[in-house]
């Protein structure tokens, strides 16, 4: 077997191992049972909560839940934005890099608000270390939000009829220090100790092996990396991201990178089964998420693989793959399977250049980031997934004459609009910023580096990456503009937000009503079967609101390369 090939299978297998134990300590966290880091955080937490007066065990209602999340994330926004646009005269810049321009701080602070952290920014010249800290805070609490949203959609999938649903500071803080701290701190040693810095010292100065003398960015690179990939957040801390020498040094820490990302969002698949005590359920979800994964992966590591065909007519070597913005050090293989992996998840760190990926395989990292629901980011993925499951209810029991139901709530008209308006308001917001971009060529035309069809590939990705919080991009778009920074903006505030309220609005719904118990009637919800249905619903979401934009844009590239 081909040693990459081998590597790839060895890391997903390994996340898909790790997140069975790790989903049911997840469920311990979040329904209260005692872990082996209680020991070490609750004293800290009692202190927090006596300074904030808030009481943990104050119980929420679903319309509460939102409320503390989008009040608190108003908060992190302004002070974000003080941070960012004053950083040139506050301490921790030893580079004396200036503070940003309005647009642009507006459109970072909420890109890492959001958990997007789509970077408009160079990383070495666009931050200095204090605000690297403050958005490497920032990738803890998007993420730590996330997850208190799931933990809110599970309890009230667990409960038979109640209005109480936790407390979410309680499911925030846990989040943060039983799950993502634990992980990234294990994650940053590793990285620390294959060689990426971990320093406050400024640029530092070295002998090429041309023997110029050139500056060197560094900082406080690892703890930030190690919190970008396991919250899913995806923002480089140097410019290229995890293509970087410094963010990600050689292959161990390439796997490393990839199993802390992807290993949370497995991982809750696994804790809704054993938090519900309903692991078939969980296995439904993870099988019907794995099969639409591997649909997208595999081919993609073919592409890389096999090289692009104009290259080889021009008589150059291309056994090696499509290595055309690649790192050596990793492969034509592990490359396509980290784009995928990283558009699925919703992470968005790039260990190569998706611009320089054949134009179908860019197809399939939009086709990841336009469906949302395989995996996803940390929480949010189940949450998305939750609508289409929601969607294939409803249609089953049209399909069979029966009032649909799900975990013996009945899944009525109010459900149904909600779900049907959270499946349509991404391609909304994907479609409508595409089209205003074409329509607007005096903001955008002098903003892309290549002409025809993957210039429109480059507008639709940045607009995709956008509303699907993953922050990947095309690189030939010079986004640094004031088009680029509030129109992406509103649309990484309308896409995380919206997606979010929907699902737990209609969790909060379902577990107010009365309870009915299962008969020889109910749809069963946990076979193979009704997962085929679900995945039914994605692909024909996907395929009928975005086949004529990605028949414009990669697959008319692919047809022009023949």
């Amino acid at each position: 077997m081909n040693t990459e090939i081998f590597g790839v299978i060895v890391m997903f297998l390994i996340t898909c191992i790790l997140a069975i134990p790790f989903g049911k300590y997840i469920a311990k966290v979040y329904t209260g049972e005692k872990t082996w880091l209680d020991s070490l955080f609750s004293p800290f937490e009692k202190i927090f909560f006596k300074i904030s007066r808030i009481n943990p065990a104050s119980q929420m209602n679903w319309k509460e839940h939102m409320v503390a999340l989008l009040t608190i994330n108003l908060i992190w926004f302004l002070l974000g934005m003080f941070v960012l646009m004053n950083q040139g005269w506050l301490p921790l810049n030893p580079d004396q890099n200036p503070g940003m321009s309005a647009h642009l701080a507006f459109n970072t602070v909420i890109s890492f608000v959001v958990n997007c952290n789509l970077q408009h920014y160079s990383g070495e010249t666009g931050l200095s270390y204090l605000g690297q800290l403050w958005l490497m805070f920032l990738q803890f609490v998007s993420a730590g939000t996330g997850m208190a949203a799931a933990a809110v959609l599970f309890t009230a999938l667990k409960e038979r009829t109640t209005t109480e649903l936790g407390n979410f500071y309680n499911y925030f803080i846990k989040s943060c220090t039983r799950i993502l701290l634990p992980i990234s701190l294990l994650t940053a040693i590793i990285l620390v100790f294959n060689g990426t810095p971990m320093t406050f010292d400024g640029k530092d100065t070295m002998i090429s092996l041309q023997g110029d003398s050139i500056q060197v960015s560094r900082g406080p690179a690892a703890g930030f990396i190690a919190i970008k990939h396991v919250g899913t957040n995806g923002g480089g801390f140097f410019g290229v991201n995890s293509a970087h020498p410094f963010e990600n040094p050689n292959y161990l820490t390439n796997m490393t990178e990839m199993v802390a990302q992807m290993i949370i969002p497995l991982a809750m698949i696994f804790a809704l089964g054993y938090f519900l005590n309903r692991k078939r359920l969980s296995y439904m979800i993870f099988g019907t998420m794995t099969v639409g994964f591997l649909a997208l992966a595999i081919p993609n590591i073919v592409m890389e693989m096999h090289g692009n065909p104009a290259i080889t007519q021009m008589g150059i070597d291309t056994s090696a793959g499509a290595m055309e913005g690649k790192e050596i050090r990793f492969g034509a293989a592990a490359s396509g399977f980290w784009s995928i992996a990283t558009t699925v998840i919703s992470t968005g760190s790039v260990n190569a250049m998706h611009d320089s990926t054949m134009p179908l395989s860019g197809m399939n990292e939009l086709l990841a980031m336009i469906i949302n629901s395989f995996y996803g980011g940390v929480g949010v993925g189940i949450l998305n997934f939750f609508i289409f499951i929601i969607l294939a209810v409803f249609i089953s029991g049209l399909m069979v004459g029966r009032t649909p139901e799900f975990l013996g709530k009945k899944v009525e008209a109010r459900e149904v609009k909600i779900a049907i308006i959270i499946a349509l308001i991404h391609p909304f917001l994907i479609l409508v910023g595409t089209a205003l971009s074409v329509a607007l060529p005096q903001y955008t035309m002098d903003t892309l580096n290549n002409p025809g069809f993957h210039g429109f590939s480059e507008m639709l990705y940045e607009f995709t990456s956008a509303s699907a919080n993953n922050g990947s991009g095309f690189e030939g778009l010079g986004d640094n503009t004031l088009w680029w920074n509030i129109s992406t903006g509103f649309v990484l505030i309308l896409s995380r937000f919206i997606p979010i309220i929907g699902p737990v609005a209609i969790a909060g719904l379902l577990a107010g009503k009365k309870y009915i118990p299962e008969s020889a009637g109910t749809l069963k919800t946990d076979t193979s079967t009704f997962g085929l249905m679900v995945f039914a619903v994605i692909v024909i979401i996907a395929a009928l609101t975005f086949f004529p934009a990605l028949a414009i844009g990669p697959i008319a590239e692919y047809f022009s390369m023949k």
